[in-house]
Parts: structure tokens; sequence; C-alpha cells
């Protein structure tokens, strides 16, 4: 290593949203920034969450929500973050075994991933069910603080169910989802990019929505990072953030998409084959073995501004903790959560003014936040 480079060591899940973080290592945008950014590939959630708590990690690819849980001390080994910037937007599904799906499609479910008509046929299976005593569909999702799980949960809620009576929910990690779907231990799950269209390409699962239709360019991982190591080390974060939001420019870019589906696909990456990589970086999606959709902004890296975290999305997934039981709602929560998701320490990095600093949140179903 350049002994002139500033070593940063980054933790990250084999997701497609680890890309931003990768181009950055790989493609030298860290390296002209002066740090030495070093990836080390985990195999969960927790062990992310524990690792940077502990300094194994420097800064770390995370769930949106796993900062607001550890600030707020909601699970174990939490210590104060930021999440400084956003890592991408959009980029997971909901699958279900295509046995579920044959049932949802004679419930009338939307081919195309409408998730106001494919809840409602999951609505009228979980009621045909229950009058035939069967056991409770079982859905997975990657962790508790998850967008997956908030996800998941509203779509659920929405069709008038209740996720916690109505279905079985538990975590699993996201690389071994698709197997689980076709061993039968699932029935769906929620889970980022590519291993929704794993199990397509499988033949044993169906997407039958997904996030950007369910809360349209919405965040779903973050760079996280303690607060004692921002404040320790401000040159260096603000440094990384200019490297980070330059490889999302280049992820962005049409002309790099096959370059980055070959990085991601690395074993030391993700460790799956281009195609199933290929998909939601071109934002043509198969839904099903027979249903292809155009969806250029599944999974976007916008870079600039628009990585800029908001208070706002803060408080949404706030607002869903305390929904479910996580947490509980007080003033004093919400001026932490708006904390974690401040927008100036990125803006100061990349020296962009006048910014809009939040933005209504709009979901399916109309709702407004």
């Amino acid at each position: 290593m350049d002994k002139s480079l500033t070593p940063v060591i980054a933790g990250f899940i084999p997701l497609l949203d680890s890309a931003v973080l990768v181009a950055a290592a790989e493609m030298g945008f860290a390296e002209q920034e002066g740090i030495a950014l070093k990836l080390v590939r985990e195999t969960s959630w927790a062990n992310i969450r524990d690792r940077i708590a502990v300094g194994h990690f420097d800064v770390a690819h995370m769930l949106a929500p796993m900062p607001i849980a550890a600030s707020l001390n909601l699970t174990s080994l939490a210590v104060p973050m930021l999440a400084p910037m956003l890592l991408g937007l959009g980029g997971n599904a909901i699958t279900v075994s295509t046995s579920l799906w044959a049932d949802m499609a004679a419930g009338g479910a939307d081919t195309e991933g409408d998730p106001a008509s494919t809840g409602r046929a999951l609505a009228a299976v979980i009621e045909s069910r229950r009058s035939e005593a069967a056991p409770r569909l079982h859905f997975g999702v990657v962790h508790p603080f998850s967008g997956h799980a908030y996800e998941l949960r509203y779509w659920i809620a929405a069709a008038g169910l209740d996720p916690d009576r109505d279905v079985e929910i538990t975590v699993l990690a996201p690389q071994i989802m698709a197997d689980a779907l076709a061993t039968g231990q699932l029935d769906g799950y929620c889970v980022g990019e590519p291993w929704n269209t794993a199990a397509v390409a499988a033949g044993t699962g169906r997407i039958a929505t997904y996030k950007q239709a369910i809360w349209p360019d919405s965040p779903e991982k973050v760079l996280g990072v303690t607060r004692k190591w921002a404040e320790a080390n401000p040159r260096t974060l603000a440094a990384l953030l200019r490297a980070l939001s330059r490889a999302a420019d280049w992820c962005a870019s049409a002309q790099n998409v096959e370059q980055l589906a070959g990085l991601l696909a690395r074993t030391d990456m993700l460790g799956c084959p281009v195609e199933i990589c290929l998909p939601a970086l071109e934002g043509s999606m198969r839904l099903g073995r027979n249903t292809m959709k155009q969806v250029p902004d599944f999974l976007t890296f916008p870079g600039g501004a628009k990585m800029a975290p908001m208070p706002v999305h803060g408080k949404w997934f706030h607002e869903q903790m305390v929904r479910w039981g996580q947490a509980e709602r007080s003033e004093d929560a919400s001026a932490e959560v708006a904390r974690i998701f401040s927008p100036d320490i990125y803006l100061s990095a990349l020296g962009l003014e006048n910014v809009p600093r939040d933005a209504p949140i709009r979901m399916f179903d109309g709702r407004e936040f």
C-alpha cells in the first residue's frame, strides 16, 4: 500500500448496491482522493453492525435504518452513528414461490408488479388458506431494522392484513434467500438484487412487486459510520464522500454497466454470474420466466446532490419502527434521527449549496409522509 494514502476499511454485504464502494476501490476514485479503501466482505447485517461498533470497520455498506437503531439503543452493541451519504436508491423486490404466485395470479395479481393489485391477491390467498386452516405463509427479510422489513410490512398492511398475525416473518442472510425459497423453507422474501433475479432464473421464484413501485426513488443502503470515527476523521470522511460521489456517477453511466457487472460478479465481491447481476443494473427486469419489464430506475446511483440523505428519510424509517413496536415516539428521538440523516457533512464535502433539504414521501397507496 502507498504509505501516502490514508487507509479506510469498509465492510460490505454481497449485493448490487455495494457497487459504489466497489467502484471507488477498484476504479481508482478513492486513491485519487488520497484514500486506500479496503473492502471486507461480510455474511450478515448483524456482523456489519457488530464489527463497525467494535472498530473493525471504519465505515460500512449499511441498511438505512441501522444507524437509527444503533443510535437509539434499539439493537445490540449500540453506538451513536451517522448516515452521511446514500449509496443507492431502490434495488429491492418481493419475490414469492412459483406456487404462491400461481395462487396470486388466479386471484388477479397484476403481472407487472403493481403493489396494490398483488397485495390484494396475497390477501385473498391468505383468507383462503385461513378458511382451510392451512399454516401461515412464511416470508424472509434480511434484518429486523431494514428497508426490506418495512417495505414488506407496508405492502402487507396496505392490503388490509396484519404482518404480525397473518404471516410469519423470519430473518435470513440475503445470499441464502433464493435457496430457502427453493427448498420450501420460505414462501416469499424481500431482498436486494441480485437475489430476486437468482430465484427467477432458477425457476423457483416470481417477483411480485418491487421497491420502486412501493416507495419511488427511496434510499436503500447508506454509508454507515460511527459518530466517534466521523468526529475524529473529518477530512478523511470528506475525501471518502467525494470519492464515493464520483464512483456513483461512474456506476450510473450506461456505458459502464457491463464493466460494473463484471466487477460485482467476481468471487471476492458477489460471486454470482454476470447475467444475474445485469438486469437490475440495466433496468430490464425479468419478473417471471415469461415476463420482462423495463424499470430503468429499479436501482439507481445518481451521484451528486441526490446522494445526500434527508431528515425525512430517517423520520419515515423511525415511524415504521414505532408502528411495528420496535421504538417509542419522542421529540428527542425525532431530533436524533434528523441528525443521523442530516445532509450537512455530504454537501459540505462536495461544496454543494442551495440544495433542497427535504421533500415529501409519497407511497404507492397515496399516503404522504
